[in-house]
């Protein structure tokens, strides 16, 4: 018996994103997986979008896959985040018998950002789907045809192996490494993103520190003993506080080399000016704090102002242009500020 997998996408604004991952997630060879779209309150017509393209009304042209029509039509289910709250079972209602063929729309009334709208979607998956794993795939993704089956088969090899992400791969430039795992370094409060070269990895499945939110497979269990994405952080480091969490509950993070995915990144981020510089500063702080010792976090300390800071402000001064300055530089400020004081 395959174990079976509910793959949550979530959508803001990124309808075209979104069907290019669809179509490409409706051609994996693995057998066994639910679908679930979770709509942060799109106001770009989205949702309309995604259904027309289950209908197979729109065709999808795509440098990593062709379009199958055949596989069309897919059988929506939609859900208001305010029928969800009623916490009616609607295990009833999902009636496609062939799960691949399924898709579940899940439509929020607002933004909850990358981890409260993950959350939703993970819980719906375990109160209705009865899931054994979750996968978390960002809409700005294109995935290789074989890497669930690659992430499966590892998972399933060893009990204490709790998540897994796979290799990431720049979606512009297709060969170029993005991201195999992550480290943190504790007396910086760095998170990196490891390339193959650096870390190096060839072929088999490796210890990490945590792995991209991007394409994040977890055992449906963890979510019962380590709690749910902490929806404070609304955006960037979310996925990594909860890889320590699961490392402190004595899992394994593993990193599948022969898992594939191409990632463009920042689709959603980048459409708010200051945005990732506030959110991403203000996690960090929080994240020092709640996880680092006291040596680490002090280390952490003297580094960011004594360095740091001064890298991101002169970026701020060379990369923005001259309207977006004073936005990103108050972005920073108060990400500063809300890290240090609250």
């Amino acid at each position: 018996m395959n174990p079976k997998v509910a793959i949550i996408i979530l959508n803001w604004n990124g309808w075209e994103d979104t069907i290019e991952c669809l179509e490409s997630v409706f051609q994996i060879t693995y057998p066994l997986y639910e679908v679930i779209i979770v709509d942060n309150g799109s106001k770009d017509d989205s949702i309309q979008k995604i259904k027309n393209y289950a209908e197979g009304k729109i065709k999808i042209k795509s440098r990593f896959f062709h379009y199958l029509p055949e596989n069309k039509p897919i059988y929506v289910r939609e859900y208001s985040k305010d029928e969800l709250d009623t916490s009616i079972s609607i295990k009833e209602n999902i009636k496609n018998p062939v799960s691949r063929k399924n898709l579940i729309l899940i439509k929020n009334d607002d933004n909850y950002g990358f981890a409260e709208g993950n959350n939703i979607g993970i819980k719906f998956a375990l109160n209705n789907l009865n899931s054994d794993y979750i996968l978390l795939l960002n809409n700005d993704t294109v995935v290789d045809p074989y890497f669930l089956n690659e992430l499966i088969n590892v998972a399933e090899s060893d009990l204490q192996i709790g998540v897994l992400g796979s290799t990431i791969y720049e979606y512009k430039n297709p060969q170029e490494i993005q991201s195999a795992g992550v480290k943190i370094h504790w007396n910086k409060g760095e998170v990196i993103n490891l390339t193959q070269q650096e870390s190096k990895y060839l072929d088999e499945p490796k210890n990490v520190d945590c792995v991209m939110g991007c394409a994040l497979l977890a055992k449906s269990e963890l979510f019962n003993k380590i709690g749910y994405l902490n929806k404070d952080y609304f955006a960037y480091l979310e996925e990594t506080e909860w890889c320590v969490r699961a490392h402190k509950a004595s899992y394994r993070i593993v990193y599948v080399p022969k898992g594939k995915i191409w990632h463009k990144g920042g689709a959603t981020s980048n459409k708010i000016t200051g945005f990732t510089l506030f959110h991403y500063t203000r996690n960090k702080f929080w994240f020092m704090k709640k996880h680092s010792s006291k040596q680490q976090y002090f280390s952490f300390l003297t580094y960011f102002f004594g360095f740091r800071a001064w890298m991101v402000i002169g970026g701020i001064l060379y990369r923005q242009k001259s309207k977006e300055i004073l936005p990103s530089f108050i972005s920073f400020l108060k990400g500063i500020r809300d890290g240090v004081l609250t």
